[in-house]
């Protein structure tokens, strides 16, 4: 009987052996396997902060990072904030004071690049005059409603811009008109005297007889746009982050290297009207880095001096350099 026993696990125990053996090879083999294109989705308004993103999709540069990218069209930053804030997407381009809003109570994303930002040769956004309203130097836009977004990083660069001119505060007057179309259609018929449009809108309208009057090139500290992720999908993805924006340094490479090269995929994206394919000078980007916190603080001041934020927003809990390649 013993020697029965003795014999049938003689003969079972190999096999249990052989198939432990079998199971950490699999195992092993499947630890081995790289793991698929990392999915990121991204809400994007159509602009022109955009591009290194359309590029980097255009070019392959997302596949050759193991990255999936979708990219989900949206028409306001209102709707933007609603796909962000609904977990339907994980980064964004906004900007500081947009960051601030979302952060004001506990921090719920946080700015990892910069998208745009104006420089001596290239502004963001411009303060135009209409042709009817006679005004052709800034000086003529004291006690002027200029058309804008109220609440927004557009607000804060009227005020900041003017002030560097040496307006006084009540000098400064503004209207609110939110969409850009309806702001470059009350300007181009003389309904309002002023308004600040980003580009390409700005060109758009000088080619329509309006009178730029002031740019942000003359204070490019003050004009910057950012992409920023939502915290939950940085601390569970922290490699996709990585190579998203790895890709995306390769592609504002590309762009700088040759911006003329891509004015086609700009009108392809309905960004850029066909008509200024031929004038509109596409901008440089600039390369890898993250807002500074003097301009976090400044923004932060200015938005609690209008009340539109009760408390400090911390710079650490906002902003991250980390990721950077």
């Amino acid at each position: 009987m013993l020697f029965r026993k003795s014999l049938r696990y003689r003969y079972v125990l190999p096999v249990i052996s052989a198939i432990l053996a079998l199971g950490l090879v699999l195992s092993a083999c499947q630890s081995a396997t790289p793991a698929g294109p990392a999915p990121i989705k991204l809400a994007l308004l159509p602009i022109i902060d955009s591009l290194p993103v359309l590029v980097a999709q255009q070019e392959g540069l997302f596949e050759a990072n193991n990255l999936d990218v979708e990219l989900i069209s949206v028409a306001s930053a209102a709707e933007r904030d609603q796909v962000i804030t609904s977990g339907q997407a994980d980064g964004m381009i906004n900007e500081a004071l947009s960051t601030m809003f979302y952060n004001k109570e506990t921090p719920q994303v946080q700015i990892v690049r910069f998208a745009r930002a104006a420089s001596a040769e290239s502004p963001l956004f411009s303060i135009l005059a209409s042709a009817a309203s006679g005004i052709n130097a800034v000086e003529g836009l004291k006690g002027v409603q200029v058309g804008i977004s109220e609440g927004t990083i557009i607000e804060y660069l009227l005020d900041r811009l003017l002030e560097k001119e040496g307006f006084a505060a009540d000098e400064i007057q503004h209207i609110a008109v939110p969409k850009i179309p309806d702001r470059m259609n009350l300007l181009g018929t003389g309904q309002i005297d002023a308004a600040m449009l980003p580009e390409p809108a700005a060109t758009a309208a000088l080619g329509q007889g309006a009178v730029k009057v002031l740019d942000d090139s003359l204070h490019p500290e003050l004009s910057l746009s950012t992409w920023a992720f939502r915290k939950e999908f940085i601390e569970q993805n922290p490699q996709a982050l990585r190579n998203f924006l790895k890709a995306l340094e390769e592609a504002v490479a590309k762009i700088n290297e040759d911006p003329s090269k891509y004015s086609q995929l700009l009108v392809d994206q309905k960004i850029l009207a066909p008509a200024l394919a031929g004038s509109f000078e596409v901008p440089s980007f600039i390369t890898a880095g993250v807002p500074s916190e003097t301009h976090w603080d400044d923004v932060l001041a200015w938005a609690k001096a209008k009340g539109l934020l009760a408390n400090d927003v911390i710079y650490s809990d906002s902003v991250t350099g980390e990721y950077l390649p």
